[in-house]
């Protein structure tokens, strides 16, 4: 077997741990927040930040928090956050102000028991492996978090796929978002 069969193969097995109603969940969820504010660290940011691109061809008000045009969040607002330990310093800060100012927090991690999911008002659980390979974390031949990145990547794109639709949005409306300065 090659090296992409298995890693095609440790995201399978990730997936099919994860809670099947967890992506409506995750979907409710960013539906009832007025604006979307995502933030993560590292490729775990990279995966937050590609989320938010793609909510936003959906139609989605929707900011990365850390930029220099992203606006105060207010009450009414959802975060999105991002850490597979959910130890990152500044996305449990961003998680602890958003609870502090009544927003909803969407923790993605491999970690229930951290204090990104104790700031949270929901936490997806994706039992990946992360850089620091905890007992409960699946088995990868990959680097560092490269598995819990590659789920993100995926249960991203299958909440994005189930707000599409809830929103009457298709590739084609998307199109009309899509950047045409490239």
């Amino acid at each position: 077997m090659n090296d992409m069969n298995t890693i095609l193969q440790e995201i399978q097995g990730v997936v099919d741990q994860i809670d099947p109603g967890l992506v409506e969940a995750v979907t409710e969820h960013v539906q009832s927040g007025k604006r979307i504010f995502v933030v993560g660290e590292g490729r775990s940011g990279f995966m937050a930040k590609s989320f938010a691109m793609r909510l936003m061809h959906l139609g989605a008000t929707v900011f990365v928090v850390g930029e220099t045009i992203t606006p105060a969040l207010k009450s009414g607002d959802v975060v999105v956050a991002v850490s597979g330990s959910g130890t990152t310093k500044s996305v449990v800060n961003t998680a602890k102000k958003a609870r502090e100012l009544e927003c909803r927090v969407i923790a993605i991690t491999t970690r229930t028991d951290s204090k990104l999911a104790d700031y949270s008002t929901l936490v997806a659980h994706l039992p990946a492996a992360t850089k620091y390979r905890g007992e409960d974390e699946a088995a990868s031949i990959q680097p560092l978090g490269s598995l819990f990145d590659q789920c993100v990547h995926v249960f991203c794109d299958a909440v994005c796929l189930s707000y599409g639709a809830k929103q009457t949005e298709n590739n084609e409306s998307a199109l009309m978002r899509h950047s045409n300065l490239e």
